[in-house]
């Protein structure tokens, strides 16, 4: 789950990215208003988390400007305004929590991974597709029952490959989701190929259909399709 941190107080900014990352999110920061607004429009997110006073703006013209563009992006306001006002109209505007400051890192977390299952699989605790099962919140990945030995990346994959089963997924659009920022700075797209090739391995190992193809030129499908 790739996710942007839009605050001003590097302190806290810093302590939610490195909590994050240890709990397999893809995290990046921005700590201004024209920064928040660049990279919504240059990149895609599957949650933002936006403070409402930054130089710059404010936090609430964000969430319009995102609503406006990524209707299904999720959005949690963190905020030091515990204003029922504030509150309203964040949550009006689009927003789909609000978390008071201070808040418990766990309780954003849980929050985070309501989001995900809500936008990714219709807020269901695990996904099945066909020999398939897959629970978000253990980041498990089970073909007939037997749960398979993923690395992070490969089980970031397989989870995205379920997100959009069916459709055609282009070498950029999956670079950018497992690695962000970071995939600017590739030669080429090796990498994605390597974690494809084991991901494609360990499941047929265990039983499974093929269904990654590829998608000579553009990308690769996760087809469903495949032996039905």
């Amino acid at each position: 789950m790739k996710i942007l941190i839009i605050e001003d107080e590097k302190a806290l900014s810093d302590a939610v990215v490195n909590y994050l990352t240890a709990e397999d999110y893809l995290c990046e920061a921005a700590y201004d208003y024209e920064t928040a607004v660049e990279k919504t429009e240059l990149y895609d997110y599957d949650c933002v988390l936006v403070d409402i006073n930054l130089p710059g703006g404010s936090g609430l013209d964000i969430i319009r400007l995102v609503k406006k563009r990524k209707k299904s992006m999720g959005i949690i306001i963190i905020s030091a305004r515990n204003s029922l006002d504030d509150k309203i109209e964040g949550l009006d505007i689009g927003a789909d929590h609000y978390l008071t400051k201070p808040f418990h890192l766990a309780e954003l977390n849980a929050q985070l991974k309501s989001i995900h299952r809500r936008i990714n699989f219709d807020g269901n605790n695990q996904i099945i597709i066909n020999e398939i099962k897959i629970l978000p919140d253990a980041h498990q990945v089970f073909v007939h029952d037997n749960l398979l030995k993923l690395t992070k990346k490969e089980y970031e994959l397989m989870q995205f490959f379920a997100a959009n089963k069916n459709k055609v997924i282009t070498k950029t659009g999956l670079a950018e989701h497992l690695w962000g920022d970071y995939m600017e700075v590739a030669d080429s797209y090796d990498f994605i190929y390597g974690h494809i090739k084991n991901l494609r391995k360990k499941l047929l190992a265990n039983g499974c259909r093929d269904y990654i193809q590829t998608i000579y030129g553009v990308g690769y499908k996760f087809d469903t399709s495949i032996g039905n």
